[in-house]
């Protein structure tokens, strides 16, 4: 058995196991839907009995499962859904054997609304903002209304694992997928991407965190080797897996298509086992991303589960090679099942019937407006240009055909959404201008690409009281973006038509840090990051003030490219070295030798100053941080440390503001001179203040005060002075303070 320890009553239930499915093969019970199966003992199934725990119940399946099943379970395979006709040929899905009550296990993408889901392209939800904007609100009560909003879809759906959240961190600006993911710091993304595996689990699906690990570009993500110090690789790219295991206990990790230290990441051993099952206690499963499954016997025994999606080598002739030739054994086979299934028994997959049912698009479309309206990120705003006045008489929409013409639902790729309704730009500015009102004229100019009708665009510009100018770029999965400038001469558009009024507004709609020459010439910038669904809404409401905006950058915008720490070769896209695979091809290697020095810990250490800092954001109202009293002065390492502050609105406009607490580790500690380890959003009143303490933890999962020790494997926290820091941004700290660590002799955590 692949349990070593067994009480006496699953023994006995075990043992009658092969007695019930005798009886029920000669009498026919064992053809039974799972939608229709029993919770009583007395079932044919015993590991139906909802009375059970998950893993007694997991145990007494897998028992008499023939070793032909077993195999079927291993992998996902194309075809039709039993359960589900109309949804045709799919193949996000395991098949399911109604003779043992196992159904079709259902899977859906994710990380911004369901997508390419297991009944595509029948199925449409909720199209969210993306991912990096969710990061933007700093706020981890929203992080589980996002969940919560997708769990519930995927719910209402029939499906059972949502392939989210993503936590990858943007060490690349040019990541075509660093909008599904949370930004460059591990520890809000770590925390964010835990409350949002709780909103989704609260509905008894599955969450599932990916890219583990490394995935941090698209370029050569199939063969790039990935070259790491351990102290980095712990300290900042596996962080926000660790707290979402330990955190958000999520149920499953998805691996990545890179590899590691020369090992594929859903072979490595390291990884998969060592780090996830043996330091974290991780108890759910691994599943391979698409296609990143790249043997049977080596993946299995290095801890994957479950390959998706072609069973390539999770099939019957490959296992059963390996059982001969004793590569593999049936306890490993059992352990990969049973990983999975205690997950399906936990969140009730086995008890509910798969059907289809309707989302409530008013409903949750409203939540993703209000969602959305927290994500943005007021850049500039020059002479309080934002928000709009309602008494305004004339407006120019422009921009490009993708960011004026229609909403913008997030990038493209497997996470690509099919929005239930879109309400496009001008639609928003329509409804709004009626909340307030308004009988503002608005005069939409489509730019050409290439730029070929920019001088009508401009003559609209001339004529308005104010102009709307919409710009971005959409990434999607599979390429990286050849360069971090808005692409399509858009930035030439900006200059044009900023030129032409002074009076402009420009709404950017991205998923990565872009860079801007003409940051000097436009009064006023709104992040809105590419909204979703309701981007039009979103985007007016934001603009003309029924919305403040609160978010603050979650990934650091450079000045320049070089200015980024991975400005050379060998750190993005990567080098040829002359190492081949066992084929013969080339393996692109990537050295990430800035080490500690990513995203805002970098331009600290450099003394970069950027265009705009990670945790950098404006509002509609001002705020005032003040009176800092940090306790206890001196500890010894393991009592929590009170921060505490005053945080006011000084202005005439309710908002929020989000004070941020970093700490700078001793000089011995060989760290970038800050990390962040705490935060929180304060929403106020105009003139309200409120007294604020946000504590640092030691024994918190996030390791706020120490560094990992690779000669130990483990975290150590150091003796000596650490520097408390408070401010608004990673650039803006208004308070300073410090503590003393005393350690007890030997201590680690």
């Amino acid at each position: 058995m692949f349990k070593s320890a067994k009480n006496l009553r699953k023994l006995v239930l075990s043992s009658l196991v092969t007695i019930f499915t005798v009886t029920a093969i000669a009498t026919g019970a064992l053809a039974v839907s799972p939608s229709q199966s029993t919770s009583t003992v007395s079932s044919p199934l015993p590991w139906m009995d909802t009375s059970l725990s998950p893993e007694a119940r997991s145990e007494l399946l897998i028992d008499a499962m023939t070793l032909e099943q077993k195999i079927q379970q291993l992998a996902g395979a194309r075809g039709v859904i039993p359960e589900l006709p109309e949804c045709g040929t799919s193949g996000r899905h395991v098949p399911g054997i109604p003779e043992l009550g196992i159904p079709t296990f259902r899977i859906t993408n994710g990380p911004v609304g369901l997508g390419g889901g297991d009944c595509s392209p029948q199925d449409k939800a909720t199209a969210l903002p993306v991912a990096l904007g969710l990061a933007a609100s700093f706020d981890p009560s929203l992080a589980y209304d996002f969940g919560n909003l997708m769990g519930g879809e995927a719910r209402t759906l029939g499906l059972h694992e949502l392939e989210a959240p993503g936590i990858n961190l943007a060490r690349v600006g040019e990541n075509g997928r660093n909008f599904e993911y949370m930004g460059e710091d591990p520890y809000l993304a770590g925390l964010l991407a835990s409350k949002e595996i709780q909103g989704i689990q609260d509905n008894d699906i599955i969450a599932m965190s990916k890219h583990y690990v490394l995935n941090d570009q698209e370029q050569n993500r199939m063969s790039v080797n990935v070259n790491i110090a351990e102290n980095v690789l712990h300290e900042l790219y596996l962080l926000p897996f660790e707290m979402s295991v330990k955190d958000g206990n999520v149920g499953s990790i998805m691996c990545s298509y890179n590899r590691v230290g020369g090992t594929y990441a859903c072979e490595n051993e390291y990884l998969l086992n060592t780090v996830l099952r043996d330091q974290w206690d991780f108890k759910g499963y691994v599943q391979s991303d698409f296609g990143a499954t790249h043997s049977t016997a080596p993946a299995l025994n290095a801890g994957l589960d479950f390959e998706m999606q072609s069973n390539r080598f999770f099939n019957n002739e490959s296992i059963k090679a390996a059982l001969d030739n004793k590569s593999l054994t049936m306890e490993t086979i059992d352990q990969a099942l049973d990983r999975r299934y205690v997950q399906m028994f936990k969140y009730g997959i086995f008890d509910r019937p798969i059907v289809r049912g309707t989302i409530d698009a008013e409903g949750n479309g409203s939540k993703a407006r209000e969602i959305a309206e927290q994500t943005a990120v007021l850049l500039k705003n020059e002479n309080n240009l934002l928000p709009l006045d309602s008494s305004v008489e004339s407006i120019a929409l422009i921009g490009k055909s993708t960011f004026v013409d229609a909403a913008v639902a997030g990038g493209g790729g497997s996470s690509r959404v099919s929005p239930l309704y879109t309400v496009a730009p001008l639609q928003g500015l329509q409804n709004t201008l009626a909340k307030l009102n308004s009988d503002a004229t608005i005069t939409k100019v489509t730019v050409a690409n290439d730029n070929s009708n920019l001088d009508a665009a401009v003559a609209a510009a001339k004529d308005a009281d104010v102009v709307i100018l919409m710009a971005g770029v959409v990434t999607s999965e599979g390429r990286d973006r050849p360069s971090l400038s808005l692409p399509d001469n858009q930035d030439a558009m900006i200059s044009a038509i900023s030129a032409a009024n002074k009076k402009t507004a420009l709404v950017l709609k991205d998923g990565d840090p872009v860079l801007m020459p003409w940051v000097n010439e436009v009064p006023a910038i709104l992040e809105a990051w590419n909204p979703g669904q309701e981007d039009g809404n979103v985007v007016a409401n934001l603009l003309f003030g029924l919305a403040n905006p609160s978010g603050k950058l979650p990934v650091t915008y450079p000045v320049s490219k070089a200015d980024t720490p991975t400005s050379t070769a060998d750190r993005y896209p990567g080098i040829n070295q002359g190492v081949l695979d066992s084929a013969g091809r080339e393996i692109p290697q990537v050295y990430y030798s800035e080490g500690l020095e990513m995203g805002y810990r970098w331009y600290d250490a450099q003394g970069i100053k950027p265009l705009f800092a990670f945790g950098y954001g404006l509002s509609y109202t001002d705020f005032e941080i003040s009176k800092l009293v940090v306790t206890p002065k001196t500890t010894d390492g393991t009592k929590p440390i009170k921060v505490s502050f005053f945080v006011q609105n000084t202005g005439e406009v309710a908002g929020a503001e989000v004070p941020q607490v970093y700490l700078g580790l001793p000089a011995n500690a060989n760290q970038p001179p800050k990390r962040l380890v705490g935060f929180d959003k304060i929403w106020l009143k105009p003139g309200e203040k409120k007294h604020v303490t946000i504590t640092i933890d030691p024994s918190a999962t996030n390791h706020p005060l120490s560094i990992w020790d690779a000669d130990t494997d483990a975290w150590k926290t150091l003796d000596g002075s650490y520097k408390v820091y408070v401010g608004n941004s990673s650039d803006k700290i208004t308070l300073t303070d410090s503590i003393t660590v005393r350690t007890p002799a030997g201590h680690s955590k």
